[in-house]
């Protein structure tokens, strides 16, 4: 099995890097960073700061957009092409060409953070500014949440096409983000009902806010990446957290596909 999910996991990874779009995104990012230079420039002091919270941003934007595009059109682009006859018909079981396709994406998304991450690493440099720990741990949380944003997305592409599985998608990363803002119209709300529908919003979509921290409170206590930041226990913790979210959402993508009728 596990030789059968590295050769799916290796076949998406190439489908992926002929994607022209991912290229297109390198450019952004690339572009993003040189457009921190520029605020950076026209700021007072504040050079580093800014190429901080760009870059970390772009990881964290560019980064999800692309899952959702890639979790959305590669399981679905077998389908389009009739290529899924091919291979539901070898020994390959269903749930390992979900599983595979994901780890796939999976490859080619760690790859691009971790080019992002060059990127902003370079950045910081020609500020003359060095990469500290409190970045390194904020481009892990933006790398597992990344992770997340693909599994969201594969979950999606298993049942629906890919402009409805892109808006859904999409929906749940902006609600992932505002969690704390649903919490806290949960508590303060005077009608039932708004309490009910973001309590029950809070149960079922990812807390994917858990990996945007920086200028937030966690535990009480102001955490930023310019100052003092979290621990790599809060990063463990957020990382687990991604996990549960990714094996449930794999599990419930593999059970859907397995029963998906091909016409």
């Amino acid at each position: 099995m596990i030789g059968r999910l590295w050769a799916i996991a290796l076949n998406t990874f190439r489908e992926a890097a002929r994607i022209r779009v991912l290229y297109g995104i390198l450019v952004l990012v690339v572009g993003a960073n040189l457009l921190a230079i520029v605020l950076g420039e026209m700021s007072i002091h504040e050079q580093a700061r800014v190429a901080r919270d760009i870059g970390l941003a772009g990881i964290s934007l560019f980064g999800a957009l692309t899952a959702i595009f890639l979790g959305v059109f590669l399981l679905f682009s077998e389908v389009q092409r009739r290529t899924i006859y091919a291979i539901i018909s070898k020994p390959i079981a269903r749930a390992e060409f979900v599983v595979g396709k994901y780890l796939g994406m999976a490859l080619v998304l760690s790859v691009l953070v971790a080019l992002f991450a060059v990127a902003m690493a370079l950045l910081l440099a020609s500020q003359g500014v060095a990469v500290s720990a409190a970045v390194g741990k904020a481009v892990v949380l933006a790398w597992c949440e990344v992770l997340t944003v693909a599994a969201i997305a594969v979950f999606f592409s298993s049942f629906s096409s890919p402009f409805l599985s892109g808006i859904f998608a999409l929906a749940l990363f902006v609600i992932g983000r505002v969690t704390p803002d649903l919490r806290n119209a949960a508590a303060g709300a005077d009608a039932p009902w708004i309490r009910t529908v973001a309590r029950t919003t809070l149960e079922i979509v990812p807390d994917l806010h858990l990996f945007a921290v920086s200028g937030r409170a966690v535990d009480g206590e102001h955490v930023t990446v310019h100052g003092d930041f979290v621990s790599w226990g809060y990063v463990a913790s957020a990382a687990g957290h991604g996990l549960l979210w990714i094996a449930a959402l794999l599990v419930l993508s593999c059970v859907i596909f397995q029963r998906r009728e091909f016409v």
